[in-house]
């Protein structure tokens, strides 16, 4: 081993110095020789973590970062002018824009109604096996409707962060007990995936698409084969954006991959919807 190697792995040739051990260097776990590593740990500090938290399954909420619930929405409004008169747009863009960003605003309400609803149902009264915890990417948004539902339900809810350059950090309504910063996507991915029981895709941009077509994609091919619900919630937004019945026409999909999701509008459908789905999936008795 070279002396530049020595140095990469936090080593030195110089025989006088204590040689740490490889679990107590850090320089070696943080270099590209300990990604293995470093993959691995974010597999098991999780898993221990969730279990002394005794949370078993969850219902995982995906959406927009960039909503605000209707108590801020003036002020956010009154940024989102400023920001479209910059950019010269005219009159009527920006009045369109600004009543698509008061819709937006709504469904971050419902979300907190749906959540506190589910929250509600599956409370910590219910068998362990049926208590299912409120999660979300931990942000702003449509994810911090989430866990703000489960909060005003006084129940556990998860938070599953990723460190980003541009990003806003963890919502108010997370307890540190029941958060996780990833560094890999694909494993703050699989630890949405693996606990969850349904899925609910409020409007979003491109990580929301991401998320949902991923799942789709593992259901489709049946690499998740449980039943596993899926609400895309407000359909005047989702029709817009997505057309599936186009893409049956073309024959990139088959007929019946549209029954992968329900359309739901009003946080009522959306529990009834999920409460049925998620009871036959995992029957009692």
């Amino acid at each position: 081993m070279g002396y530049r190697e020595s140095q990469e792995l936090g080593l030195t040739t110089d025989t006088r110095v204590f040689y740490p051990k490889a679990y107590d260097n850090k320089k070696f776990l943080h270099s590209a020789h300990a990604r293995t590593i470093r993959i691995l740990a974010e597999y098991l500090e999780p898993q221990s973590r969730l279990r002394l938290q005794k949370i078993r399954s969850t219902i995982v909420f995906f959406g927009s970062a960039r909503s605000v619930g209707c108590d801020e929405l003036e002020e956010h409004l009154a940024e989102r002018e400023r920001e479209l008169r910059e950019l010269q747009h005219s009159n009527d863009v920006i009045q369109r824009r600004l009543n698509l960003t008061r819709r937006l605003s709504q469904y971050y309400d419902e979300a907190v109604d749906l959540a506190s609803m589910l929250t509600a149902h599956y409370s910590k009264e219910r068998d362990p096996r049926d208590r299912h915890c409120i999660c979300s990417g931990a942000g702003p948004g449509m994810m911090e409707a989430a866990n703000r539902g489960a909060h005003r339900a006084n129940g556990k809810t998860l938070g599953l962060s990723i460190s980003l350059p541009f990003e806003q950090g963890v919502n108010r309504y997370l307890n540190p007990k029941e958060t996780f910063e990833f560094h890999y996507f694909f494993m703050r991915k699989y630890w949405f995936v693996y606990l969850a029981r349904a899925l609910v895709v409020f409007p979003g941009g491109f990580g929301t698409m991401d998320e949902f077509f991923e799942v789709l994609t593992l259901l489709q091919t049946r690499k998740i084969s449980r039943r596993l619900p899926i609400v895309l919630y407000g359909s005047e937004y989702w029709k817009s954006i997505v057309s599936i019945d186009t893409m049956i026409e073309w024959g990139v999909i088959s007929d019946g991959d549209q029954n992968l999701f329900e359309l739901c509008d009003t946080p009522q459908q959306a529990f009834d919807h999920l409460v049925r789905e998620i009871d036959l999936a995992n029957p009692r008795g």
